[in-house]
């Protein structure tokens, strides 16, 4: 593993490489300051659901103006964040009048610990290369979150940053079931040593619900798994699972059915953390649903 000041290095380079396209030259070869946002131009940073599990966001371009504007490399600084937020591809946008065109970014790691933010209400910069008609040039501005998405991120982030310091947890395995029996979903737990976190329970998901073995399910399943600092060696607990509903839309659209909510505690504080199945996981587990249901080939 890394030190901190390794994966501080580490981020610094990366954050320089990805600048050098905004802090290049201009279209036409000449270096450029950035400015104020063209007037006409308005800009906000959305994440929708669709976003959330590739970790990506949208900078929303709304252009008022009566002119095309195309813009090209996109970068969004916020101190949450270990290093900038940059446009998913390399390319070039248009956008016509009066239209409005979100640009995918990828939202990088965030910045915890000794790596946090100070203030209490961070601001967002987006900086951004554009031509609008005959006028090139780099647009720098602050950018809002109007749905408030990145605090929670951040701090949701740094909380699984602080049971993965104490204990690496996922999915390790799934052994399907008949239908109208539960399967087993292995649940792996392996301690660091570094430090402690208690796993009081795994809450249901919308698609996902636990057999507690008496013809009932639950929506937080026990498992009080104490960790301690110093302790290693892994432990793997099969968690009972059956669908809690099946009608085929819900499988064929699921976004979030395979992602669960762990309740743990640190330092005697309750807290949550998410937890995803991989994507060859979520799989079998989608698969499973369909058979158990009734309406998988």
């Amino acid at each position: 593993m890394r030190s901190r000041g390794g994966v501080r290095g580490a981020a610094l380079v990366a954050a320089m490489l990805l600048a050098l396209p905004l802090a290049a030259c201009a279209p036409g070869g000449e270096a450029t300051e950035p400015t104020g946002l063209p007037d006409g131009v308005s800009v906000e940073l959305q994440q929708g659901r669709s976003d959330v599990a590739a970790r990506q966001a949208q900078v929303v371009v709304r252009n008022a103006t009566d002119e095309t504007l195309v813009v090209g490399a996109v970068e969004v600084d916020d101190p949450r964040f270990a290093d900038a937020i940059v446009r998913v591809e390399d390319r070039e946008s248009t956008i016509g009048p009066g239209r409005t065109v979100g640009i995918r970014v990828q939202l990088p790691d965030v910045a915890c610990g000794d790596d946090a933010p100070d203030a209490e209400m961070p601001e967002s910069h987006v900086t951004f290369d554009y031509t609008l008609a005959d006028e090139s040039g780099r647009a720098s501005a602050g950018i809002e979150d109007p749905i408030g998405f990145i605090g929670p991120l951040h701090e949701r982030d740094c909380r699984a940053a602080a049971v993965a310091d104490a204990a690496h947890v996922s999915f390790t395995g799934f052994n399907p079931s008949p239908s109208g029996e539960p399967a087993a979903l292995m649940l792996g737990v392996a301690p660091t040593g570094r430090s402690a976190v208690l796993i009081t329970g795994i809450q249901t998901t919308n698609l996902i619900t636990f057999d507690d073995g008496a013809d009932a399910t639950v929506e937080t399943y026990p498992l009080g798994m104490d960790v301690r600092e110093g302790e290693t060696g892994a432990a793997q607990i099969a968690l009972p699972i059956v669908p809690i509903r099946c009608d085929a839309h819900a499988v064929q659209e699921d976004k979030r059915g395979t992602i669960f909510d762990v309740e743990v505690e640190l330092d005697g504080e309750p807290a949550e953390i998410e937890l995803a199945a991989s994507e060859d996981l979520r799989g079998e587990i989608l698969t499973w649903v369909a058979q158990w249901c009734g309406f998988g080939g």
